[in-house]
C-alpha cells in the first residue's frame, strides 16, 4: 500500500520494474531519467555489483500533481535480474503499488521470461498481493533487435506466454531507443493512480 503522509498530505506511490536479468529494466529508467529530467526531483541511485548488473534499484520520484488534495510522488524502482538476488527482489517489492514486467523479446530468453513472471507471482503472494489485482503493464523489450537479424519472438507468442491469463495492457518497446518507454510509464502511472484513488476514498 502506498505510503501516505497525512501531515504533509503526500501520497508516495511505488512502481517497480521487474523482469529477467539484462532484459532492459535499468535501460528503461535511464531513458526516463534523461527524457523527463525536468520532472525528476532527485538523483537516480544505481548500485552496481560484480558483472556490472544493477543490484538494488534506481530511485526516481517525480511530482504528479494532486489527487483528492494529496500531492502525489511516484517512485520508480528496478529489481536485480539475476536469480541469485531473489531475496533482494522480494524486498524491493515490499509495499509496491504498480508493476511493469519487462520481458526480453529475444527468442533465447523465452524460458527466462516465463520463469521470472512466475517468480513475481510467488514473491507477491508472500506479501498477500495478487498479480491479478495489482496494476501491471507488460513491456516486450528489445523488439528493435529484429532489424539486426537477431531472432525475436512474435508479439503473439509473448502475449500467449505471459499475458493470456493476466490480460493487462502491453507494449512492444525498445528501452535503448525509447520506443514506447514513455507510453509504458504513462500507462502504469495512470492505472496505479486509479487504484490508489480507490484506496483513498
Amino acid at each position: 500500500m502506498s505510503f501516505i503522509n497525512l501531515r504533509e498530505k503526500i501520497v508516495q506511490v511505488k512502481v517497480v520494474y521487474y523482469g529477467p536479468g539484462r532484459g532492459g529494466k535499468t535501460s528503461n529508467l535511464e531513458y526516463i531519467n534523461r527524457k523527463f529530467s525536468k520532472q525528476i526531483q532527485s538523483e537516480m541511485v544505481s548500485l552496481k555489483t560484480h558483472g556490472d548488473r544493477t543490484l538494488f534499484f534506481d530511485f526516481l520520484p517525480f511530482d504528479m500533481g494532486k489527487i483528492k488534495g494529496y500531492e502525489l510522488k511516484i517512485q520508480l524502482y528496478t529489481v536485480p535480474g539475476q536469480v541469485k538476488y531473489n531475496a533482494t527482489r522480494k524486498l524491493v517489492l515490499k509495499g509496491v503499488d504498480g508493476l511493469v514486467f519487462v520481458a526480453d523479446a529475444q527468442e533465447a530468453m523465452r524460458e527466462k521470461n516465463i520463469r521470472s513472471l512466475n517468480q513475481l507471482h510467488e514473491n507477491l503472494k508472500s506479501y498477500k498481493e495478487s498479480i491479478f489485482k495489482i496494476p501491471l503493464v507488460m513491456q516486450y523489450n528489445k523488439v528493435d533487435l529484429r532489424n539486426q537479424g537477431i531472432p525475436v519472438l512474435p508479439t503473439a507468442v509473448l502475449e500467449k506466454d505471459l499475458n493470456s491469463k493476466l490480460k493487462v495492457p502491453s507494449f512492444e518497446a525498445s528501452a535503448l531507443t525509447g520506443y514506447n518507454v514513455p507510453e509504458t510509464l504513462k500507462k502504469i502511472i495512470s492505472s496505479t493512480v486509479v487504484s490508489v484513488q480507490k484506496k483513498l476514498l
